[in-house]
């Protein structure tokens, strides 16, 4: 996953010997909500869900130890 200033790029490996990739750009532009859910005590990872316009919603998780709360805002500062 990368975060530019004006998109995501998102990398989904695909296959078992994980050589075929998929990368999508997702412009911030597009998004019309997200939500953010972080990491619990049972619940090791973080998740982001975002909306998107022609798209529908995608979503994200992240491993513990991502700042989640970067990440929120930094598409709240895209979105909003």
């Amino acid at each position: 996953m990368t975060f530019t200033n004006k998109r995501l790029i998102a990398l989904n490996v695909q296959g078992m010997t994980g050589k075929k990739k998929d990368y999508t750009s997702l412009p911030y532009s597009r998004i019309q909500a997200f939500s953010v859910e972080t990491a619990g005590v049972f619940d090791l990872d973080s998740e982001m869900e975002l909306w998107f316009s022609g798209l529908g919603r995608v979503k994200l998780e992240f491993a513990r130890g991502v700042d989640i709360r970067g990440l929120n805002r930094l598409i709240g500062d895209h979105v909003l």
